[in-house]
């Protein structure tokens, strides 16, 4: 997840969409499918194309949705027990963007992602009281929830061997109404640094690095929180790699590992989630 400072093809787009004004290539296209904890799942594609060879940016899309699983609907009721089943709903969670970046010179670049997000949280039963009228009634609705939401970005490269910076800026939205409150989606501000090891050596093997980035995250609504993550390439073509994902209740150490042939990347990831047992992810990507 320590991603804010990395070039990483149009998967950039979830991170810091401004690193793809240096993406290499003219077409990359990244599929990923997470295996989260409770039986929630998480699926998102991106995509991205190089404008003339970069010279005038280059556009992305992306696609991402949740799949909550199954949820037993309830009701309160005056029973003994106080509620009564309603049957089960099947919540879900979507966002689709679409996105630019351009680099303004050898050395910087900017981009941003404009996406709208919605989320479905099934159908229920709501008492609606007539105070004037001293009558209840009860009406079936469909709790569905959308909104607007804006990413930014810029990303600096030093010159200095190969340490780069970057800062984005996500989830930029209005107020999202529910039932009786409002809420904004949860903005978040991370700053990160990324540099490969290796360029600290006075030789470093050819076809090897040791990419080391870190990303500082303030959100909006819980407490702040640093990402660390460590990936060793080896022949550029096989990856191993490190993380660690600091201030988390449940999460600390993640793992992973990747191979790389003819422009196809295929990717593993491995999060121990405490008392939820673990998360894993898988990561197809092409470019070309």
């Amino acid at each position: 997840g320590a991603l804010n400072a990395v070039e990483c093809g149009s998967a950039a787009i979830f991170y810091n969409p401004s690193t793809l004004g240096f993406m290499k290539g003219t077409v990359d296209l990244t599929a990923s499918y997470n295996n989260w904890i409770a039986g929630i799942k998480h699926n998102s594609f991106s995509g991205a194309y190089n404008l003339a060879g970069g010279r005038y940016g280059a556009v992305a899309f992306s696609v991402a949705s949740v799949n909550y699983g199954e949820i037993e609907g309830t009701e309160f009721w005056g029973n003994d027990q106080g509620y009564i089943e309603t049957g089960l709903i099947y919540p879900t969670a979507m966002q689709a963007g679409l996105g630019y970046a351009i680099a303004l010179s050898t050395k910087f670049s900017v981009g941003g992602q404009v996406r709208w997000a919605g989320q479905n949280l099934g159908m229920s039963n709501v008492l609606i009281e007539d105070l004037q009228e001293g009558t209840t009634t009860v009406e079936t609705r469909q709790h569905i929830a959308n909104a607007l939401a804006f990413d930014f970005g810029t990303f600096f490269k030093t010159g200095w061997k190969s340490f780069v910076f970057g800062m984005s800026v996500r989830n930029f939205s209005g107020e999202v109404t529910y039932e009786e409150e409002s809420f904004q989606l949860p903005l978040t501000f991370t700053m990160g640094v990324a540099m490969d090891l290796m360029d600290l050596m006075k030789q470093s093997p050819e076809g090897h690095s040791l990419l080391l980035s870190i990303d500082a995250s303030h959100p909006r609504s819980y407490p702040e929180y640093i990402d660390v993550g460590l990936e060793y390439t080896m022949m550029d073509a096989f990856f191993v790699r490190l993380g660690y994902m600091g201030n988390r209740d449940e999460r600390g150490l993640t793992f992973g590992a990747g191979v790389e042939v003819a422009g196809v990347m295929v990717d593993y990831s491995y999060t121990p989630f405490g008392i939820f047992n673990n998360s894993q992810s898988f990561t197809l990507r092409y470019a070309f």
